[in-house]
């Protein structure tokens, strides 16, 4: 079974108490799904995102997000070595070489690691709305990924 299957649901793994999004560059999948955890997840769950390199603010993120109504406000992408500590319970790795970062870490931290793999939304060209749309693919396949592994985040309220 894998993180994506719905069978993996927060009955079987329960909800951790600090999650890291990680990817390539922390500007496009990690900052979308930190910014969706957000909405899912008890407030009580601390929520990072990190690359392995500081990527620039992507716009196209801004335009997806705001279609559901979230904003990653004044944040700006960082890279892994730029957070105050790296100590999670799950790191969520949305790029192969996260993944292999990922699992090097846990060599000094007791960390659970899950890969989802994403599509890098960069590599679709054309017109905006073709490109808009793949932007919308990744967010819709990072919502149901978080749903799919956290369920309802035990959340009563909807905002």
């Amino acid at each position: 079974m894998n993180a994506l299957d719905p069978r993996s649901s927060a009955g079987r793994h329960g909800i951790p108490q600090s999650v890291l999004f990680l990817c390539g560059m922390n500007a496009i999948r990690s900052p979308m799904a930190e910014a969706l955890a957000r909405r899912a997840l008890p407030r009580s769950v601390f929520l990072a995102s990190a690359g392995l390199r500081a990527g620039e603010r992507d716009p196209f993120v801004d335009a997806v997000l705001d279609e559901t109504g979230l904003t990653l406000g004044d944040r700006h992408p960082q890279s892994i070595d730029e957070l105050a500590d790296t100590n999670f319970d799950l790191i969520i790795t949305l790029s192969p070489e996260a993944h292999h970062r990922a699992l090097e870490m846990t060599r000094t931290i007791a960390a659970d690691v899950e890969y989802w793999p994403m599509l890098d939304p960069t590599i679709i060209s054309g017109t905006r709305e073709q490109i808009m749309a793949a932007y919308r693919d990744v967010r819709e396949r990072l919502a149901a990924a978080i749903g799919a592994r956290f369920g309802d985040g035990g959340k009563t309220d909807t905002n």
